[in-house]
């Protein structure tokens, strides 16, 4: 077939790409790093980049000039290599496909610029350009469905293997067995000498699994600023234990955890230990995400995220510990209050903030967004049903309210009770 005057065109261009493919590729490895920061910054990954943007440019090339069929296009080993790479660090898959639009995005405004300053008829010119925008397309579609079927299969291997060594280590630290601290490093790959968060994450529906909830783990640690990569380490199909390296702070912000959940994890839940430092912080932090976790599966409550930081909270993990004592502890402290229905829970809520704020009317319904007369006649109608004025058996009477708070149906009196 005879080549057409714009195919001529572009081979010209091709032929420029060639040739300057050294300074594109570090042009793009550049933008990538200024307009991705999800990609890896460390010596070794850059070059890999370097490998990976310079053999697609290459390719490119071929292509544009003819020398290759497009539907004989792969992407280039070096491009897979860095996938492969990225699925091993845990890098979102999102951050590649974005590479490539950009790296497109770029080349191509190089390129038509190009066209502008070599072809001076304008209808020529712009069917160069169509041309060129198709081939590139066809292009970006083809390796990139190459390069994320090979970070696919890699992150699934690395996974499996790195999973089973990882649970292995995990268990023995949360056992408090004693290690040789850098081999254990080394397993996990990750460094037990600094300040660590635990985490739970399970997921609530059957649209979501694990990998959604790594990628929230690394949406989280971006929001905190935890100051390495994190630990994800399965359970089984929908729980995974996991830790995020962080500051000093002994506080962690759970309202921005909450928005991230809500803007980017439906489906997925949380529930966070306390800061703590060193391998004995591995193990605290964890247990105490774990305790958090067992509340809200035991009350069999949806809420996105809870924290072992709270006192509630901590107070239902330790109420959970002996259920019978707390069933006793709950019936004979709240009477009729402790029975499973809508009206008495409405009432223990509203109890149970007023015993917080003080027994403060205004302040109690500032925290329930009532009236005050609503609080003052909820109160009253609790005081009744529990047949005990609020001083008598105070600390009880609050333990209680937390137990049935947290652990709902596991400490509460199937019937009527208060209507």
């Amino acid at each position: 077939m005879p080549v057409s005057a714009a195919e001529t065109e572009l081979h010209g261009v091709a032929t420029l790409l060639a040739e300057r493919r050294v300074e594109l590729t570090a042009h793009l490895v550049v933008q990538f790093g200024e307009r991705i920061p999800e990609l890896p910054r460390d010596p070794t990954l850059v070059d890999l980049l370097n490998g990976s943007a310079g053999s697609n440019l290459e390719t490119l090339a071929h292509l544009l000039h003819g020398h290759v069929p497009v539907d004989e296009i792969q992407a280039p080993a070096a491009a897979v290599e860095y996938a492969r790479r990225l699925a091993q660090r845990g890098t979102p898959p999102s951050a590649l496909l974005r590479a490539y639009r950009l790296g497109q995005q770029l080349i191509l405004r190089w390129a038509n610029d190009e066209i502008a300053r070599r072809v001076a008829d304008p209808a020529l010119a712009l069917q160069t350009s169509h041309l060129l925008t198709e081939t590139s397309f066809q292009y970006v579609d083809a390796v990139s469905e190459d390069v994320m079927s090979a970070y696919q299969t890699e992150r699934e291997r690395w996974l499996a293997n790195r999973s089973a060594v990882q649970r292995e280590t995990v268990e023995a630290l949360v056992r408090g067995d004693r290690l040789d601290l850098a081999a254990t490093e080394t397993a996990l790959g990750y460094r037990l000498r600094q300040h660590h968060l635990g985490l739970v994450l399970w997921t609530a529906g059957a649209e979501t699994g694990l990998a959604d909830s790594e990628r929230l783990l690394a949406r989280l640690g971006q929001r905190l600023g935890a100051a390495g990569h994190p630990l994800f380490v399965p359970r089984d199909r929908d729980t995974a234990w996991a830790w995020l390296p962080i500051g000093r702070s002994a506080e962690v912000d759970t309202a921005a955890i909450a928005e991230v959940l809500a803007s980017d994890a439906d489906g997925i839940r949380v529930a966070i230990g306390t800061p703590e430092a060193g391998e004995p912080g591995f193990r605290a932090t964890h247990l105490g995400a774990a305790a958090a976790h067992g509340v809200v599966q035991l009350g069999q409550l949806d809420a996105p995220v809870v924290s072992y930081a709270e006192p509630s909270v901590r107070a239902a993990a330790m109420l959970a510990g002996d259920l019978g004592a707390t069933r006793r502890m709950v019936a004979r402290t709240l009477g009729d209050l402790a029975h499973d229905t809508d009206a008495a829970a409405r009432m223990r809520e509203t109890l149970l903030a007023f015993v917080e704020d003080r027994e403060s009317y205004v302040a109690t319904a500032a925290r329930l967004h009532l009236h005050k007369n609503t609080v003052k006649y909820r109160v009253d109608r609790a005081i009744e049903a529990r047949g005990k004025p609020i001083g008598e058996e105070r600390l009880d009477l609050e333990l209680a309210l937390v137990a049935c708070r947290w652990l709902g149906p596991e400490v509460l009196r199937a019937g009527a009770g208060v209507g």
